[in-house]
């Protein structure tokens, strides 16, 4: 896997931009077919998919397992999770899915700028901590009364001076949270997590990456969640975002999902720094980084300080590729995200300067029936106030395709296209009476 990514994010440009520059970039285009001025705009070549065998994400085991965890979302926004962001496995929490290569601690090597890294210190002779073959068999086989000196012992582990032995407990306790719910709830009671959120700051890349995914999996208990942030844990995770393995990466964000579905832990999270380097994840990560980016901003951005900070740092010009692209599988939870920027008026702004309209209209003519939905959505956020915004709808081709979902679409998406075409009457009444 590639790890250590450059840390830098793009910036945003800047979010108001005059009415000719839009109208320039529109009168460049004419003349020649508006699907085949984007296609050749917007085509990208893609890196082969990871293995659908890999946990997809934490979002979906939150939202399938929602009866169980209590926290703020909305029905709403669990309907349009479900239904936007529904293409993940529940079966685990472990995001890295790695199992197998986590069994024996002495031959995991993660990948750093594509060079493989020296394979860590052997172990020392510590009993249990020893064990090259700890597995999802050997806990299940851990009899109750066993469970909690277990664990003790991997929590003693993680105060040991030993880096090894440090790694060994994080691991251990990796897996012993993976999948049961009372593992979770016994290992947060020991005071595991106190000893672990330093460790996500450890040099040792293994010991960082089993520290985060611990942490990942205890979060999933709704009371760990405070746990985890009363100890400090959310700059450090954001550390992770920032130095980490790209498995790392991807866990630390979707950690911070999963306490971001604790609504007063959104703005906290925004406010110390999460938001670039996600953006820097959705811009620079693997397929599977870039999924777990757009559904940890999903989260965030309910809450417009983080709308806000998304479009700042960029997140617009990204998105709007995704939502363009064909075959990535991104392409409707990066309108999902993009449709949520659009309800302030510098995501507006941002999304049209970066090409949006164009991107859109052909989500509309060619997109998934989700996909073409929040086209619509977002189109008719963007034309609402905006007469120069449905002059250029109109130039990039939009009414044709917009007639047809009207006819064609789902009873949302025949609505709002029926809306959007009435914006666009309007405008031509009123252009119609002001002429001489």
């Amino acid at each position: 896997m590639v790890s250590a990514e450059n840390d830098s994010h793009s910036t945003s440009d800047q979010a108001t931009h005059n009415h000719s520059s839009v109208s320039d970039k529109a009168h460049r285009t004419i003349g020649k077919s508006m699907r085949t001025v984007r296609s050749k705009l917007f085509r990208r070549d893609h890196a082969t998919c990871v293995s659908d065998s890999l946990t997809d994400s934490l979002m979906e085991l939150a939202s399938r397992n929602s009866k169980s965890v209590k926290s703020s979302v909305t029905e709403e926004q669990l309907l349009e999770l479900s239904q936007a962001l529904s293409d993940f496995s529940a079966c685990s929490s472990d995001i890295s899915g790695e199992l197998q290569r986590l069994a024996t601690v002495s031959s995991y090597e993660p990948a750093v700028d594509g060079d493989r890294e020296p394979e860590p210190e052997p172990e020392p002779c510590l009993g249990f901590l020893q064990r090259e073959t700890f597995s999802t068999e050997i806990i299940e086989s851990i009899s109750p009364e066993d469970l909690q000196p277990t664990v003790k012992i991997c929590v003693d582990g993680l105060h040991s001076p030993s880096v090894a032995v440090k790694r060994s407990a994080a691991a251990k306790l990796r897996l012993l949270a993976k999948n049961r719910a009372d593992n979770r709830a016994l290992i947060g009671e020991s005071g595991a997590v106190p000893a672990l959120v330093p460790l996500l700051r450890c040099s040792d890349p293994w010991t960082q990456e089993h520290a985060v995914t611990a942490l990942l999996n205890l979060s999933l208990l709704e009371e760990n969640k405070a746990l985890i942030t009363n100890a400090g844990a959310v700059k450090s995770l954001i550390y992770v975002l920032k130095t980490g393995t790209e498995t790392s990466k991807q866990n630390a964000a979707c950690a911070l999902m999963s306490l971001a579905l604790v609504e007063e832990n959104k703005i906290s999270i925004g406010a110390c720094g999460a938001i670039p380097p996600l953006v820097s994840l959705l811009l620079n990560g693997s397929h599977r980084g870039k999924k777990d980016a757009l559904t940890t901003l999903y989260k965030l951005c309910s809450v417009r300080q983080n709308k806000e900070r998304a479009v700042s740092a960029g997140a617009v010009k990204p998105l709007v590729e995704l939502v363009a692209e064909e075959g990535s599988g991104m392409a409707d939870k990066a309108m999902v995200v993009l449709n949520s920027l659009a309800g302030i008026e510098e995501g507006k702004e941002a999304i049209v300067e970066e090409g949006g309209i164009a991107a859109l209209v052909e989500a509309i003519e060619d997109g998934s029936v989700k996909g073409k939905e929040f086209a619509v959505l977002t189109l008719v956020q963007l034309c609402a106030h905006s007469v120069n915004n449905r002059g250029l709808l109109v130039r990039e081709g939009g009414i044709p395709p917009l007639v047809a979902l009207s006819q064609n679409g789902s009873v949302r998406a025949k609505h709002k296209a029926e809306t959007l075409l009435g914006y666009l009457r309007e405008s031509r009444h009123e252009a119609s009476c002001s002429s001489p």
